[in-house]
């Protein structure tokens, strides 16, 4: 969102850390101690052109996003990419793995931690397909979008108008479905994109498909306390997230990812 707060905190800050997803919001100054046994004892932030597997293939979609929103968007300008593990400095605040992949406006970047797909499959169930990985950052581009036309701005603004914290989440629910929908759109055009690098196969849809809704707040939630609260949703049920998803793909236009207006 924007006025400096992240974006996303991930397709579900609960990757990492299922209780610090619940105060999703909270100052990106605050620091939580996360330990996780799949994470390297180091404290990166690293851009440019990583030399590991995981650096290069966030690389060639990163670039196919980009392609494709360049054909979308008027002036469009490409965010910088930061690949991290345990913790980052970020124009937003010190970013940290709780908080998995995330946007800071800030700084027009996007923050990958590098462990999130691992928890994420082993953790939560979520498809270790490269497509579920793609979809992952199509997301984050997605909220880099948003600041782009103004709409997180709005977001931002809306929420501080809101008359409680239940109606200004709802705003981020939908913002954060609209991201879906655009990694959909994302989807639906990466083989057409100038860069040629990424092409669908059958099945990887549903793969898409499968981390979306594994990452849903009803289903994180329950894993997390056997109990549902939509109330507290900041990211969108799986069927939502699932919905809205298929939407982007299916249209392959961004103009049918208006999820304010079903707000």
């Amino acid at each position: 969102m924007g006025g400096g707060v992240m974006a996303g905190g991930g397709l579900g800050t609960l990757a990492l850390s299922l209780l610090g997803y619940f105060v999703f919001g909270i100052n990106p100054n605050v620091t939580q101690q996360v330990v996780s046994q799949f994470e390297a004892p180091q404290q990166a932030g690293r851009a440019g052109t990583p030399q590991d597997r995981a650096g290069k293939f966030v690389d060639v979609i990163s670039a196919n996003v980009n392609d494709v929103w360049a054909a979308k968007v008027k002036n469009y300008q490409p965010p910088r990419v930061v690949l991290y593990e345990q913790g980052t400095s970020t124009g937003c605040g010190f970013g940290q793995s709780a908080m998995g992949p995330f946007y800071c406006p800030n700084d027009k970047t996007v923050y990958l931690d590098l462990g999130f797909w691992r928890e994420m499959e082993t953790r939560l169930g979520a498809s270790g397909a490269e497509f579920a990985r793609a979809y992952v950052i199509a997301h984050e581009f997605g909220h880099h979008v948003q600041n782009l036309v103004g709409t997180s701005r709005k977001v931002q603004q809306a929420e501080q108008n809101a008359g409680s914290q239940r109606e200004a989440n709802q705003y981020s629910v939908a913002l954060e479905l609209q991201a879906d929908c655009y990694a959909g759109v994302w989807a639906a055009n990466a083989a057409a994109a100038s860069s040629g690098k990424v092409a669908l196969e059958p099945g990887d849809v549903e793969e898409g498909l499968k981390t979306a809704k594994a990452i849903g707040d009803d289903t994180l939630q329950r894993s997390a306390t056997g109990r549902v609260s939509p109330e507290r949703f900041t990211h969108g049920s799986s069927a939502q997230r699932v919905s809205w998803l298929k939407r982007g793909f299916e249209s392959k236009n961004p103009s049918a990812c208006d999820t304010f207006s079903e707000r």
